[in-house]
């Protein structure tokens, strides 16, 4: 098969997939104050979105999956500079679509795309010879998120250390600008969370690829070749660890210049396994099978996972649970032509609004029902079983 049919599956399949997340998902409460009160980038692109294609969850998340496609298609052509072999840039982009931390990204309300689109653009227009082209743009980065001094930093050591003055100026001076415009946190008790940014990134990537990635970087930094990819990914990693040592951080600041190392992982296992005979090939076969596993395993779990409500004793400590309900509570009151209703819960209540269910009315809605007050029951279940009940006043 040739190779453009099996990006084109590539990509079919993490869309679709992404199209049966969002009919799954309810907007959560911090993605409704984003569409409804923020003043970011991702406000103006949910916010126009929804204006244009009406307030539906899959406008809510479109422009996300659309950099999610084109994130996909611009590694793909990063992975042809890096890659030999066609099968190895296939492979590649499919590990990246299965990541859970990017099928994350691709989905939720959040800055991380814009991140990793922006970062992967600049890449392919600097590594194809584009560079003024990618100088603009990373001046433009500086107005998009606050998560760019990472890359901006990344830069200033490849500059240095490949001997590229304008790149090094540029990212030096647009490293203090950041820092001037949007600052940086370092208030708190120093406190040690070195575990649990371990514990984010394995999230992030699995557990098994976050150690071959961690592998991989460590390699290229004693053995092979160190191109633009590496510096980025290497440098965003290391800092976040760093940091994490003395406060806790954003991950969502650092994962996004990470994931994008995924065509150096491919090209070490491949050059590791490809110089050995086939049948001392066991442990590498092995190695990838359960690396797929367990990208396979979060990746069902990450969209088919309401039957999780069965394991778990108390509804809200389900992963997903913030981005359940709202949606099926909206459906069932406008069954009962309720437009507008009474919430105390100002939270569900801009949840709500976004379903169409504004403030104010002759009803009432309560997590607690009221003696000798006639009331009804409102059950949201999955599965058969009650995840949150309401109650519903005249």
């Amino acid at each position: 098969m040739k190779e453009i049919y099996l990006v084109f599956i590539v990509v079919l399949t993490s869309t679709l997939l992404l199209l049966y997340g969002v009919s799954s998902l309810s907007i959560r409460y911090e993605e409704a104050q984003i569409l409804f009160n923020g003043n970011s980038l991702v406000h103006y692109l949910v916010y126009f979105s929804t204006k244009f294609f009406g307030y539906t969850d899959l406008a809510l998340r479109l422009p996300f999956i659309l950099l999610h496609i084109a994130s996909i298609v611009l590694l793909y052509k990063i992975g042809k500079l890096i890659l030999k072999r066609k099968l190895d840039r296939v492979i590649s982009i499919a590990l990246y679509a299965m990541l859970p931390g990017v099928n994350s990204a691709a989905i939720l309300v959040n800055g991380a795309y814009i991140v990793i689109f922006f970062t992967l653009l600049f890449v392919f227009l600097y590594m194809y010879g584009f560079k003024k082209s990618s100088y603009v743009l990373l001046v433009a980065t500086l107005f998009a998120d606050n998560s760019f001094s990472i890359l901006y930093i990344s830069l200033f050591f490849y500059s240095i250390f490949n001997k590229e003055k304008n790149l090094l100026w540029i990212s030096f001076i647009l490293f203090g600008l950041s820092m001037y415009m949007y600052g940086f946190d370092t208030g708190g008790k120093p406190k040690g969370y070195f575990l649990d940014t371990l514990g984010v990134y394995a999230a992030v990537f699995s557990l098994f690829l976050f150690l071959y990635l961690i592998y991989t970087l460590y390699r290229i930094l004693i053995k092979e070749e160190k191109n633009l990819l590496w510096y980025i990914a290497f440098s965003s990693l290391l800092i976040s660890l760093i940091l994490s040592l003395r406060q806790k951080l954003l991950l969502e600041d650092f994962a996004p210049f990470v994931v994008i190392a995924i065509p150096l992982v491919v090209k070490v296992f491949f050059n590791s396994y490809r110089v050995r005979l086939p049948m001392h090939r066991k442990y590498h076969n092995i190695s990838f099978l359960i690396v797929f596993l367990f990208l396979f395993m979060n990746l069902v779990v990450s969209y088919f996972n309401k039957p999780l409500y069965y394991l778990v004793k108390e509804p809200d400590n389900h992963v997903a649970y913030k981005y359940h309900v709202a949606k099926d509570l909206a459906n069932i009151l406008k069954e009962k032509n309720i437009r507008n209703i009474d919430i105390s819960d100002e939270k569900l209540a801009l949840r709500l609004k976004f379903y169409g269910i504004e403030q104010g009315g002759s009803f009432k809605l309560a997590h607690s029902s009221f003696k000798k007050t006639n009331f009804e029951q409102i059950d949201i279940k999955y599965f058969g079983k009650v995840i949150e009940s309401y109650y519903l006043y005249r």
